[in-house]
């Protein structure tokens, strides 16, 4: 559809919605039950037209008006309502998993910046004898892998241990993400060097003949630990690319808005980094069989993986981008709304 039809088509309906945004500024009472379900339904639609003028057209004017409205009619859908517990739901709901959904594309980049070098480097240093001998002497090889490896996970006690890998992982990943503010290239780094120290270790593992003690160790916290990282980077690759690259926006505000979707998906990440660093501290060095361990790993992973697919790409069709603050009354806007007409009967979208 092209713009003209697209505004032809759709003006009507924006023009009724801020007509019932104008009579409910005045009062929600001087709506009926009728006109106050016929607000959230056009609330919605108006929503998705905002996400598709967004991705299908670039005039600034159109999404301004379009932002605004949304903004406006999402502020009286949600304001009579309490907001702390709702707002905290909806952001590991929605706003967290539309944010890493709407960043996928720069999450497989940041994969391939940081699985790549693992990669390239574990397979160089198990098929190159010199490569090996470079990484240091025989005897301090043979303690890495025979020992310290090892008993690195079984160094503290496991609380503790837990504790010092939770912050470091933060740490890791606030660096990948805040790194993208500068043109991508500290972003970049922080994703090489840790694959290129996971494919070391992988590397040397693999000359030793002893992989499967290797993917013991790494794969029960590491799978998500890993992918969290990932995803950090991505969120710093779309900052960085949003300041060499705008589009038709200002370069402040288009670095604004990538900052919300950014600080949203830091934010979600923290609870991913202390589900994998309680892994790490209380399974990966325990006396857990190896299948038990890897076991716990894979379901903590594939739960990331599910929640965030299932539930980013039903927030997205909702018109959701993950930018903090969307929702809420006066901020970004796309909601899923939830209203009780005056007669305290549930709107339709309530009801389900």
């Amino acid at each position: 559809m092209d713009i003209d039809r697209f505004l032809a088509v759709n003006t009507p309906v924006w023009d009724r919605l801020t007509d019932l945004c104008g009579r409910a500024d005045r009062g929600l009472r001087r709506l009926s039950a009728a006109e106050l379900d016929e607000l959230v339904r056009l609330y919605l639609r108006t929503s998705a037209h905002l996400s598709y003028a967004r991705t299908y057209f670039t005039d600034p004017a159109l999404t301004a008006r379009l932002t605004a409205l949304v903004g406006r009619a999402n502020a009286l859908v949600y304001g009579s309502r309490p907001r702390s517990l709702r707002a905290f739901g909806r952001f590991f709901t929605t706003t967290f998993p539309a944010a890493v959904w709407d960043a996928r594309r720069a999450v497989a980049i940041s994969a391939a910046l940081l699985l790549g070098p693992a990669l390239i480097v574990a397979v160089w240093l198990a098929h190159s004898p010199r490569a090996i001998d470079a990484t240091g002497s025989a005897a301090l090889r043979q303690a890495y892998v025979n020992h310290d490896f090892a008993s690195y996970y079984r160094s503290r006690p496991s609380a503790e241990f837990a504790a010092q890998v939770q912050t470091n992982n933060i740490r890791v990943a606030f660096l990948a993400f805040a790194g993208g503010i500068a043109a991508c290239v500290p972003t970049i780094m922080v994703l090489a060097q840790n694959g290129a120290s996971l494919g070391q270790a992988a590397g040397l593992f693999a000359a030793a003949g002893r992989q499967p003690e290797f993917y013991g160790l790494v794969l029960p916290h590491g799978l998500l630990e890993l992918t969290s990282v990932i995803v950090a980077g991505g969120a710093g690759l779309r900052l960085g690319w949003a300041l060499i690259s705008p589009g038709d926006r200002p370069r402040a505000e288009a670095l604004a808005a990538e900052g919300r979707r950014a600080v949203t998906i830091v934010a979600g990440l923290v609870v991913a980094f202390l589900v994998a660093g309680t892994i790490e501290g209380f399974v990966t060095g325990s006396a857990l069989p190896t299948p038990a361990r890897v076991g716990i790993g894979l379901l903590a992973e594939v739960g990331f993986v599910l929640y965030v697919v299932v539930l980013g790409r039903a927030a997205a069709a909702a018109g959701f981008t993950g930018a903090l603050g969307e929702g809420e009354p006066g901020g970004a806007p796309g909601a899923q709304p939830s209203l009780t007409t005056p007669s305290g009967r549930p709107s339709p979208l309530s009801a389900g």
